[in-house]
């Protein structure tokens, strides 16, 4: 067997993959959200820790194996999130700031005062955008008490989720990370596939921070004694996307995926070379395997199926997030209503940091029914604008969009995603791509499945959604959402 570890944003979870790539056991659990100021949203980096770990012995449990029926563990991380940690004690020096965080707007504000926007597109394929880790380290180094003296000292660590994980997995006998995360840092260039020293020098940043950049297949080592009952294998790492994006099998270039998670993650194989986007698209490694590195762009989308989380947390218009469905359902449109979900600023392809949510169009015959509807379709809306674009980037027309991830299990979303965007929209029968990816990419590295073709496609298609809407009616509603967009747009900023 293979255990995939995902830690996504909001839970742990540890999943177990047989030869066939058929899901034996999945633990889950979820770890606190941290909200210090508005904009601002925190991990602690212990529970992250902590519950991967319980839910990697619970599968194992569930599954009734021990840790020698594991050939390998793969490992799949909510990228961007950022951690600094004391090498000599292991511990955090701060809360990890999350990908989602907006505290360092500023920051990248003044380096696009100082024109440094071209020199980071160009080297590491980003924007200069509070999303990505190096501002977040920046901010970290100074305001984390002692966290400067640390790093003068050499003693300070940073990783994304996967370096925290195998450090800890390894007890600080691995600092590693792979090409997939060390691509969303803004400090890791493309074309040298290493970290940069000129851009680590416009942030600020000591090289000692930074983990060693291995491939995303490769045996790094094993699991340190006393955490399972035997040690295993470490041999996959790719950020969740990416690890998404193996895991749907889109191997060859122009193949798309799309994946329905907390936000909305787009990404489409670009081959073997980086190609730089016109649009403000990300240039990313997709992974690095059996000597070759593997682009593609991406288009991120921060609030997806959040926006279901804020119906039910922030409203109480529903219990489960699994009831939105139905309540959307109960009306036949969202009746002029327009649900911009712009709590965390926008990404792909407006990347406006002073956006905010907003929902035009309300009246007095406006339901809960129609904002829910408003809210998928506002998932759906900030999708099509990504592979609008990714298209022009490309040069290649999208012949199908294969999904994934927890909203992908809504099917009055994932038909009016078809409307909108005139293609197929292919769900498979296993919804955990993300687990399958990095499991896919340990058991290769591990020898339990010898070649990409060896592995399962996810268990084929469960659903295709096929356009059911004339492109003209979708053309319409396309022009009143970038009327909504407009209003979102530039909010806190004006606001000011």
């Amino acid at each position: 067997m293979i255990l995939a570890l995902d830690q996504g944003t909001t839970s742990s979870r540890a999943i177990v993959f047989d030869l066939e790539g058929k899901v034996r056991a999945v633990a889950q659990q979820e770890f606190r959200q941290v909200y210090p100021q508005p904009g601002w949203v925190e991990h602690d980096p212990r529970e992250i820790w902590s519950s991967q770990l319980a839910v990697a012995r619970a599968a194992l449990s569930q599954a009734g194996l021990t840790a020698r029926d594991i050939k390998a563990i793969g490992i799949a991380n909510q990228r961007e999130t950022t951690v600094l940690w004391n090498r000599r004690t292991g511990e955090p020096v701060y809360h990890a700031i999350v990908w989602q965080d907006r505290r360092t707007a500023a920051i990248c504000d003044a380096l696009k005062r100082r024109g440094c926007e071209a020199v980071f597109a160009e080297k590491a394929g980003l924007v200069l955008d509070a999303y990505f880790s190096g501002s977040k380290i920046r901010w970290l180094l100074d305001h984390a008490p002692g966290a400067k003296a640390l790093a003068a000292r050499g003693d300070l660590a940073f990783g994304t989720v996967d370096s925290w994980l195998i450090w800890n997995l390894t007890n600080g006998a691995l600092h590693i990370t792979d090409p997939s995360n060390a691509s969303r840092t803004l400090l890791f260039n493309l074309h040298t596939g290493a970290w940069d020293e000129e851009l680590l020098g416009i942030l600020d940043i000591p090289r000692t921070l930074l983990p060693e950049v291995r491939p995303s297949s490769e045996i790094y080592g094993e699991t340190a004694r006393g955490l399972f009952d035997a040690p295993i294998p470490i041999g996959g790492i790719a950020g969740d996307q990416q690890a998404a994006l193996f895991g749907q099998q889109c191997f060859e270039r122009g193949m798309a995926k799309n994946t329905y998670g907390t936000g909305c993650f787009m990404l489409m194989n670009i081959g073997a070379a980086p190609v730089p986007s016109r649009h403000k698209l990300l240039t990313t490694v997709a992974w690095q395997a059996g000597g070759q590195t593997t682009f593609a762009l991406e288009g991120s989308v921060f609030i997806g199926g959040a926006v279901v989380q804020w119906l039910r947390d922030g409203l109480g218009l529903i219990r489960h997030a699994a009831e939105v469905e139905a309540l959307a359902a109960t009306v036949p449109d969202s009746g002029g209503v327009y649900l911009v979900p712009a709590f965390a600023g926008l990404g792909a392809p407006h990347w406006d940091q002073y956006a905010r949510g907003t929902i035009t169009g309300l009246t007095r015959a406006t339901t809960a029914g129609h904002l829910a509807r408003a809210a998928l379709e506002g998932i759906a809306f900030q999708v099509a604008d990504v592979l609008e674009v990714m298209k022009e980037d490309s040069g290649i027309p999208l012949q199908e969009l294969r999904v994934d991830g927890g909203a992908a299990a809504n099917n009055l979303l994932l038909q009016f995603q078809a409307d909108l965007l005139q293609v197929p929209v292919i769900r498979p029968k296993v919804l955990e791509t993300t687990a399958l990816g990095a499991a896919s990419l340990a058991g290769l590295a591990a020898g339990f499945w010898k070649d990409p073709s060896d592995l399962s496609p996810a268990g084929g298609a469960e659903r295709v959604f096929e356009p059911a809407r004339p492109p003209e009616e979708m053309a319409e509603r396309r022009g009143r959402w970038t009327d909504a967009l407009r209003r979102a747009r530039d909010w806190e900023k004006t606001a000011d």
